[in-house]
């Protein structure tokens, strides 16, 4: 996989690059410095470097404009709400008739079975 060889290389750089500025590595290396038992032995790393071509970040696309339909006149406006309004007091006309139709229904149902109901039973 690429990004892993990039990532490994980076790695590697950042590596060379905090020994070159510590000064660890030469300190190390010197002929004169003097050796502790407890002194860790360096390893040189090779850094290999790699040419990652990335290819130029496209710009989005422009959003088209939206088209919007032309200004109403205000007279349009007004008559269109008017029609609105209209046609909701129809709706909610229906639906008071609708239930005023159910209720009657329920009740004359209801008093139809009180009637037909067989008397109290008669104890014995």
């Amino acid at each position: 996989m690429n990004w892993i060889r990039e990532r490994d290389a980076l790695i590697a750089q950042t590596l060379a690059f905090v020994q070159s500025v510590t000064g660890r590595k030469d300190d190390l290396l010197r002929p004169g410095a003097p050796s502790d038992a407890s002194a860790s032995t360096v390893e040189v790393v090779a850094v290999e470097a790699v040419m990652v071509e990335t290819e130029a970040p496209q710009p989005p696309p422009q959003p088209q404009p939206t088209q919007l339909s032309p200004p109403r006149a205000i007279g349009d406006f007004r008559t269109e709400m008017q029609a609105r309004i209209a046609n909701f007091r129809k709706h909610q006309e229906r639906f008071e008739r609708e239930r005023e139709e159910y209720c009657a229904e329920t009740l004359t149902k209801l008093r139809a079975a009180l009637r037909d109901a067989p008397g109290p039973m008669a104890k014995k």
